[in-house]
């Protein structure tokens, strides 16, 4: 059975930007439905290879049946270890298409859409034990703070963790209806969905470590490319794309490389184009697309 997946960001311009070899290998860290998997094994030759990597269980359903393909259930942080288990130490290029699926936001019960009532959930890999009930209901009002504050970007933060607080001591938060509730008076009719977006922005990134996975995937990067390999990467919010940004132009997150006596430094990324976003075509039939930033580098 094929999960119902929609149409993949800016599909053309992210394969493109992997300037695929025939024989290369490849690796899409962020499978979901298939569709940048597929159109990289579209240009493949039979002897390329493409790796894939997905922690939701969900995306096994969509395994692609083709010799030159293989499937990893496993989070993107773990990329190297993983790629390394297959025989793999260098490949010619990565995909990745950051943020939650059409899919994960379509299914009411997975809890990550505005637009139903459902448990507080939010996992992208369900075995995990952090869950958006445990944020909700177990943070202390710090730590909920800087959530809201740090992943979600919102002012009302520090009240909204109290407000939070307060209510649990005498009922629990157990769905996404209930939350709304609670956090209503920072809910302006005019702005509603945009706030009630951040704080399930917040509330997602924080319960499947993203921005934590991020970094540690980035790192790794230019160790399993080759000299000459590509990254292709789509980013949805600022914090994502901040960081993609910056560890392509500094090979760091903060701060400056290091220069050497000649006032030069080195780093291990050059970028590839400026930035591409979707075209108002694209956004009017796929609405996903609309904050959707690509990014492309290569290996030096």
């Amino acid at each position: 059975m094929t999960m119902e997946y929609h149409n993949p960001v800016l599909l053309k311009e992210t394969v493109d930007g992997l300037n695929i070899k025939e024989d290369g290998v490849y690796v899409d860290v962020t499978f979901g439905g298939g569709g940048h998997s597929k159109e990289i094994l579209n240009r493949l030759g039979e002897n390329g290879k493409l790796f894939a990597f997905d922690q939701d269980l969900d995306a096994l359903e969509n395994v692609i049946d083709d010799d030159r393909f293989t499937l990893i259930h496993e989070n993107f942080r773990y990329v190297k270890r993983f790629l390394r288990f297959h025989g793999v130490k260098q490949v010619d290029g990565v995909l990745a298409d950051f943020g939650v699926s059409s899919h994960q936001f379509d299914v009411a019960e997975r809890g990550f859409s505005t637009r139903f009532d459902a448990d507080l959930d939010m996992r992208m890999n369900q075995k995990n034990d952090l869950s958006a009930f445990h944020v909700v209901n177990e943070y202390e009002e710090e730590q909920l703070k800087q959530v809201f504050l740090q992943y979600g970007e919102l002012r009302a933060a520090p009240a909204m963790a109290r407000l939070i607080v307060e209510h649990r001591e005498t009922e629990k938060i157990k769905t996404s209806e209930q939350l709304k509730k609670v956090l209503k008076k920072f809910l302006p009719p005019r702005h509603e969905n945009k706030v009630l977006a951040q704080i399930y922005q917040a509330i997602r990134i924080e319960v499947n470590q993203e921005i934590e996975a991020l970094k540690e995937f980035l790192q790794q990067t230019p160790e399993i490319l080759k000299a000459g390999g590509r990254l292709s990467f789509i980013s949805y919010h600022s914090l994502e794309d901040r960081l993609v940004k910056r560890f392509i132009r500094n090979g760091l997150f903060e701060g400056e490389p290091e220069r050497d006596m000649f006032g030069n430094f080195e780093v291990p990324l050059k970028k590839v184009n400026g930035l591409i976003v979707p075209s108002k075509e694209e956004i009017k039939i796929n609405n996903r697309a609309r904050s959707a930033k690509l990014r492309i580098a290569e290996k030096i």
